[in-house]
């Protein structure tokens, strides 16, 4: 059966589907009530997107996504410039900044490599990293990227790249979680955190 109404709707429907956690159902439902609530939610999000679209950029230091360059995380005085941490994404910064446990900079690589979907070094911008890393300030860079093989893969190269760059390179800790019980973690998450035991 196919889509009713105008075709403005369809396509807004269509391109919300696009979005992560949406698919066709969830993107009628919200269309639907954006349609109901115009006023109040339809045209708000209209302009905030046409605002973010003209203004929105990646950071040409770090890679950050802001409305302004530098990143406002690249311009404040009060960040330390002797860590860089290096995540696959925007949203990987962003759940670090959330959970504010981190002060320093960041390097943000747009993905990890993955010779299956066609990405390789040149599509990460580590030459970028490589040349931050080779800075007087810089002490140390921290690998916070996925535990996946690919993360992993990533995180072996871009440590390899760093190599001569004289600064202490680390990763992110893997294991149980807090809260976390035994019963409930894979083979996987258990020999790692076995393997990363410290002393008590």
């Amino acid at each position: 059966m196919s889509q009713p109404g105008p075709s403005a709707i369809t396509r807004l429907i269509e391109l919300m589907a696009k979005l992560p956690g949406l698919g066709p159902r969830s993107a009628r439902r919200a269309v639907l009530t954006l349609v109901k609530r115009r006023e109040r939610l339809l045209v708000p999000l209209a302009q905030a997107m046409a605002d973010l679209a003209e203004s929105v950029s990646l950071c040409s230091v770090c890679g950050n996504a802001d409305v302004t360059d530098p990143c406002a995380i690249c311009a404040d005085p009060k960040r330390s410039k002797k860590a860089i941490c290096v995540v696959q994404d925007v949203a990987d910064l962003w759940a670090l900044e959330r959970a504010a446990v981190f002060a320093g900079q960041y390097h943000v690589l747009g993905g990890v490599l993955s010779p299956l979907d066609g990405v390789g070094p040149d599509d990460l911008g580590l030459p970028r990293l490589v040349a931050r890393a080779h800075s007087e300030e810089v002490q140390e860079v921290i690998l916070a990227l996925g535990a996946t093989v690919d993360g992993q893969t990533t995180a072996h190269y871009v440590a390899a790249e760093l190599a001569e760059a004289g600064v202490r390179i680390t990763t992110l800790a893997q294991g149980v979680p807090v809260g976390g019980e035994l019963d409930f973690l894979d083979d996987g998450t258990i020999l790692a955190a076995l393997t990363a035991r410290k002393d008590v």
